[in-house]
Formats: C-alpha cells, structure tokens, sequence
C-alpha cells in the first residue's frame, strides 16, 4: 500500500512538471542570416523603410535601406520581411514574471518575502525559466523584463532577464540591477467596512516611516564605508547603491511622496533613480527633469483614481512627460499584471491616441527601459554591434488587430511562438472549421 501510495506521488509530481514546461529553449545561432524588405522601427525615433538587417552570432552587423546597403547571400538565410514591419523586442519594467505561476497555488508563488527590509533578497534565483505565463508574451514581441520582489518597504533586489531559457542562469542579461522601496504613503483612505470615511486623509505616520528609512539607509553606509568586521547581509546588498552600480527604484504615487522621494535619494548621495508607478508624476515633471529622474509609469490601462481627475488622465501622462524631457517607460503592476504584461505594446498604442507619436510610444517599452536598467548597450534599439533581440511582426505592433509575429528572436536564436494558448487554438479552430485570418 505504501508503495501504491508512492507510486501516485511520484506521477503527480511528474504530471505537475510537465504541465508546467514551455516549449524547448532555441539554440544558438549558428548561420548568419538576414531580414529583407520590412520597414525597420529601430527604437530610437528612426525608421527605414525597405530595410536590409543581417544577424551573426547573436548580434547585428548590417543594418540600412535595401537600396544602398551591400549583401553577400552566400552561406545565408534569407527572410523575405516585404510588406512587414521589424521591431526591437519590447521590455517589461517592474514586472514580476516567473515569480508566480498559478495565483491560487501557493507553492508556485515567490513573490515577496517577510520582514520590512529586505535589501538582500535577490529575486533572480526565485525565477522560473519554465513558467508558462512568461512563455506567453513571446507572440506580442514581449521578450525582457526586470523580474521585481514586492512586499516590506525595501522589497529586494530585482534583475533583467530574457525570456526564453533553460533556467534562470541563461535567462540572466543583468543580474542585481537595482533595489526596489515602497515609499510611505503621505495620505491613506479610511476603512469603509469598518464605517470609518473613505475619503483621503494625511498619512500621520508618515514622518516616522521616512525617518525610519533614513535611519536604515545612514546605518548602511556606514557600515559599508567601515571594516565590516561584523557581516550584516541586509546592508552589505545596499553598497553598491551608494557607489552608483546600483540603481534604486521607489514606488511612489502623489506629487509629495514622489518630492520627498527625490530629496531623500540626493540627500543620500544616490545618482541613479527611478520613480515607479508616478501616478501625478507630471505634476512634479520640472523637478525630475532637473535631478535626472526617470518614470517607470503606472499601467495606462488604469482609473482615475481621485474625483477631479480627468477621464483619461492615465492615458495622457506619458504625453506630458515626454514633452517635460523626462525619461519614461511603461510597466504593468497591479491586479493581474502577470498576464497583463502581454498588452504591454497595447499600452503604448493608447498613449499614441493620447498625443504621442508612434515611433515615441515604441521608445516607452524598448530604447527607453533599456537606458533606464542599464542595459542600452545591447537592447533597447536594432543598431550594429547591438544583440539581435528582434521580431518580424505582420502590421502595427502597438495595434492588437494587426501584431501578429511571423519571427522572433533572442541574442539571433530563433525563438518558439508557440504557448499553450497557441496550441488550443489550433485544437478548437480544426475541430470547430475555424480558419485563421
């Protein structure tokens, strides 16, 4: 009987694993080929229409109009893109992919860990390379992300991966790029169900939970500008912080928080920093323009949160930033943001009909996030020497009716569109007659 009894164990601990693998990881590129005849969204602000893109090794080499650009076809593969359009592949900020599985199965979410500081928690080994959810952003172009810890005022450590790999050692492009705080809140809403009125009201702890990250923050360079004689992990993660290796993000909605925020990081001698979420960002735009302060905007996809906000006041703000000269880029926290991710080229297609222009919108999910974590010298933009992390896509890619990828690929490896909803579509359109447009 204890036999039988393992026996099922061991299958359904089997049958779990396997439900959970993505398709196979791509291999490394090992024959050059080349993009013809699409016109190329570099993500810079530039188009080439009739590009030519050639790909080796994992890396662009070649990249202009057909017409004037030279190409030796001998021991290449050809992709006839006319009448397509090429995209950089697109880059979640502040997302947490991988990180949770299935919301209801608490043993398939990492999300956060207990304690309030928690600068040492590395989200990075709590990923999973073979989550179906992170799979299922390929076929949108979604093909990077920053992988963030929630939970506590420091949440941890966050990391940029790709999202095709074997395990989260090749999933890593850049490992440790930033600590994450939630800011304290300056005004909070009352209780409703405990009839008290849910109106704003000021925040009067809020003085003491700054004063409380001050403190943590001053006893931390401290400790790493003496002999660390005593080892503190907590503090020791928050070093390279202050030497600018680090970046630091804080999470931060009002106009006072997102103040207050940038004066705390200059009074500690911070010179990268990103505010997340910004919800009246654009209130403060002068100021963080003038301190180098990037925005890491909420999802456009949102409510007004206050009365007297416009109807489509989050689908306006990327404009108003942009136009203040603030570096801005798009993430997708918030209810559902694991799936939600997948629309991430859908926010940016709003903020088009909002007053952006559509090669601007574009830079809100590629060159821009790329600049933001530090890692624009590969990705971000199709240019020489850049990694070749690419797709081919039929039509607009910021428009849901005509984003359909034919190709895409990481670091030139030719990745798998395919995901579990690809494969029940198939299943119900043959036993349904259904044909694909």
């Amino acid at each position: 009987m204890k036999t039988l009894k393992h026996i099922n164990t061991i299958l359904l601990v089997l049958c779990v694993t396997f439900s959970f693998a993505q398709q196979t990881p791509a291999p490394e590129q090992v024959k050059d080929f080349a993009i013809i005849g699409a016109t190329a969204h570099i993500g810079n602000g530039e188009v080439i229409e009739n590009s030519i893109i050639v790909v080796s090794n994992g890396k662009i080499t070649t990249i202009g109009p057909e017409a004037s650009t030279p190409l030796t076809r001998q021991a290449m593969d050809i992709i006839d893109a006319r009448g397509k359009h090429v995209y950089p592949g697109f880059i979640v900020s502040n997302g947490t992919l991988g990180l949770v599985e299935v919301d209801a199965v608490k043993a398939s979410n990492d999300l956060s860990e207990m304690g309030t500081f928690n600068p040492h928690v590395r989200s990075i080994i709590a990923y999973n390379a073979e989550s179906k959810v992170v799979e299922s952003m390929r076929p949108n172009g979604v093909l990077l992300g920053q992988v963030v810890p929630r939970g506590g005022r420091i949440t941890g450590t966050s990391s940029i991966v790709q999202y095709d790999a074997w395990n989260w050692e090749d999933a890593a492009v850049k490992t440790d790029d930033g600590i994450h705080i939630n800011w304290p809140n300056s005004f909070s809403r009352g209780r409703w169900w405990l009839g008290e009125d849910p109106g704003l009201k000021p925040n009067k702890n809020y003085d003491k939970q700054v004063k409380e990250l001050t403190d943590y923050f001053n006893e931390a360079k401290a400790y790493n500008s003496g002999n660390k004689t005593k080892k503190h992990l907590q503090f020791e993660a928050m070093g390279d912080l202050f030497t600018g290796i680090k970046h630091l993000y804080i999470n931060a909605d009002d106009a006072k928080s997102i103040t207050d925020a940038v004066n705390f990081a200059k009074a500690q001698g911070i010179t990268k920093m990103t505010i997340v979420g910004g919800y009246q960002a654009s209130d403060v735009a002068d100021l963080l323009k003038q301190n180098k302060v990037s925005v890491m905007l909420k999802r456009v996809h949102s409510l007004p949160e206050l009365e007297d906000d416009d109807y489509d006041y989050t689908f306006k703000q990327a404009k108003e930033l942009v136009d203040a000269g603030v570096l801005v880029s798009l993430e997708t926290s918030g209810q559902m943001e694991r799936m939600n991710s997948r629309n991430l080229p859908f926010y940016a297609g709003t903020t088009v009909a909002h007053g952006l222009n559509k090669e601007q919108a574009l830079q809100l999910i590629t060159l821009n996030p790329a600049k933001i974590m530090g890692i624009d010298d590969m990705y971000g933009s199709l240019q020489v020497g850049k990694s070749a992390t690419l797709f081919i896509s039929e039509g607009d890619a910021l428009d849901m009716r005509t984003n359909k990828l034919t190709h895409a690929f990481i670091d030139g490896r030719n990745i798998s569109l395919e995901t579990h909803q690809t494969e029940l579509w198939k299943r119900y359109s043959e036993k349904y007659g259904i044909k694909e447009n």
